[in-house]
């Protein structure tokens, strides 16, 4: 490509990549995994199993309860606890399958290796579909049905986002640096599907050394051409629209879909889940996870099985340092992620990462009144007005919040991170496109009711 163009607005948090030079680690086996069966967007999985049931690794534990669902497949061998609910990250109570591991790891039947230079693009997608990936960045919306091009849509370009633009998150990278070639056969696998020959992989250029290794291995490959796009660090680069912007310069509309610019995006760990399944018949039961914070005593990268504690995670890196205590601990990075009150929630499918916070690193929010000074209004990637929104949202005009857009904000937290009056800029946002999400799925219900019929 001739010219780098960057997005509108952002912001430069600290970094804190602390773990970026911390090889994976495979967790061990732990005797209990309870395993969510809603790691996806979308309807939970229908159950598979019942209490007492002996069980094998990569074993369906879930399947599909609609279109937008995914398998659940179990990440080892033991004998079915219980069918129940357990603690997401979100602070919502989720249906789980809780395993008793056997400590003997067995594996059932894997599905066979396929050949997919040759198999068609539905095989392919059905071979995504029964390893249950989904979206490893954080939506974990159900990948398959993203490589399903919507009808009355045309696709012409795949997107590879390796950005990892979050701060102290460094599992992408790591997976890169490691696996570079399972991940771009996974890459080419999904553009055959996609039927597209413009694929891009978009890494910020604070990864020098996954941006040259890519690049070698992506031009090894004899087909299809991968490009790998180096990206000067901006955050949120990996937002969906923003690395569509900054790579082909579409711009996708407001209310629109990365398909309205006919553009499909996909996560580096999609990617890398997508060749394991389709090249060795490995599902997705388990994925790379950074667990850092300055409050533990070390750092680093690991590969968790599904189900497996943020209390076990925290035990593997080291525990806390002598003197330290936690303050917050949060299922992602700083910006995006959610702060969990229990370290019992389990790892799932978007788990990029467990953060732990010190006291003294702990922002509170004095929701002092709105300065006017418009640095969110700079900040907002979405070209949003913020400061204003958030007035409207105080007030409950919630109305007029949806008329400026507010259904358009992808709670990346840039203006509250900018903001110098220490609003809760995002909270505000988020409450806001619920009520509205709220009033338009009534709308739409009443719309699909039959009329009534006069007497």
């Amino acid at each position: 490509m001739s010219k780098i163009f960057h997005f509108y607005g952002g912001v430069h948090p600290q970094e804190a990549k602390v773990s970026r030079g911390t090889p994976i680690v495979d967790a061990p086996l732990y005797p209990l995994y309870t395993v969510p069966l809603s790691m996806h967007i979308g309807a939970p999985a229908k159950p598979l199993v019942k209490a007492g049931d002996t069980v094998l690794r990569g074993q369906p534990l879930g399947e599909p309860a609609s279109f937008v669902s995914s398998y659940i497949h179990s990440p080892t061998s033991g004998k079915v606890k219980s069918l129940g609910m357990c603690l997401g990250p979100a602070g919502t109570q989720l249906p789980c399958v809780v395993i008793e591991a056997d400590g003997e790891d067995k594996a059932t039947d894997p599905m066979p290796p396929l050949d997919w230079r040759n198999a068609s693009p539905e095989e392919l997608r059905n071979r995504v579909a029964q390893a249950g990936i989904v979206g490893m960045g954080g939506a974990a919306f159900p990948t398959p049905v993203k490589l399903s091009i919507p009808p009355g849509k045309s696709i012409d370009t795949l997107i590879i986002n390796g950005v990892e633009c979050e701060p102290c998150l460094t599992a992408d990278h790591r997976l890169m640096l490691e696996s570079p070639r399972i991940i771009l056969e996974g890459v080419a696998i999904a553009a055959r599907i996609l039927g597209v020959k413009k694929i891009y992989i978009g890494i910020e250029d604070n990864k020098p050394d996954a941006i040259e290794l890519l690049t070698r291995e992506a031009a090894a490959l004899a087909e299809p051409v991968i490009q790998v796009v180096p990206l000067h660090v901006r955050y949120p680069q990996g937002a969906e629209k923003q690395l569509i912007y900054a790579i082909t310069k579409r711009q996708v509309p407001s209310g629109g879909l990365p398909a309205d610019v006919h553009c499909v995006v996909q996560n580096i760990g999609s990617s890398h889940a997508i060749g394991e399944a389709v090249l060795k018949g490995i599902p997705l039961y388990q994925r790379v996870t950074t667990v850092t914070g300055s409050p533990l005593a070390s750092p680093g990268n690991w590969r968790f099985r599904v189900g497996t504690s943020y209390a076990e995670a925290l035990k593997l890196a080291g525990g806390l340092r002598e003197g330290a205590t936690i303050a917050k601990m949060i299922s992602g990075g700083p910006m995006m992620g959610m702060a969990v009150y229990s370290q019992e929630v389990p790892v799932m499918k978007n788990t990029s990462g467990i953060l732990v916070m010190a006291p003294e690193e702990v922002f509170q929010y004095t929701s002092k009144s709105c300065l006017r000074c418009g640095r969110c209004n700079d900040a907002c990637p979405m070209q949003l007005m913020p400061g204003i929104l958030s007035v409207q949202i105080e007030n409950e005009r919630f109305d007029d919040a949806q008329n400026w857009h507010v259904m358009d904000c992808i709670e990346c937290g840039c203006c509250a991170f900018i903001c110098p009056a220490g609003r809760p800029l995002v909270q505000h946002m988020r409450r806001a496109k619920s009520e509205v999400g709220a009033k338009l799925r009534a709308q739409k219900a009443q719309k699909a009711q039959p009329p009534k019929s006069e007497k």
